[in-house]
């Protein structure tokens, strides 16, 4: 069985770190989705493509895929550098403002 363990970023609708902090050991899809011909579902024969574990550390989840003989590959996570700017958004309105009030 093959595995990838990574970080789950956030989502693109929230600017918060919340449940970003666990690690996540997926597993990837063994067979090929295939459609339903009278339904139209999508379907497939591998229930271990929708197994996902969550883990405190990464170790934690190292430690799982080694013990139950999981090949699992490593993603780390892609931090962002933070956008602090000195005075904020307070500085819009400032009276000693640097530059000209261009809107």
């Amino acid at each position: 069985m093959r595995a990838r363990i990574f970080q789950p970023a956030r989502t693109a609708m929230s600017s918060g770190q919340g449940k970003t902090k666990h690690w996540v050991l997926e597993f990837a899809p063994e067979s090929a989705r295939e459609v339903d011909p009278l339904m139209g579902w999508t379907s497939s024969s591998d229930t271990q493509s929708q197994v996902r574990l969550k883990f405190e550390s990464k170790d934690a989840a190292l430690a799982y895929a080694k013990e139950h003989g999981i090949d699992a590959l490593v993603f780390e996570p892609q931090k962002r550098r933070q956008n602090i700017r000195p005075r904020g958004y307070a500085e819009n309105f400032a009276v000693d403002r640097r530059g000209a009030w261009t809107h």
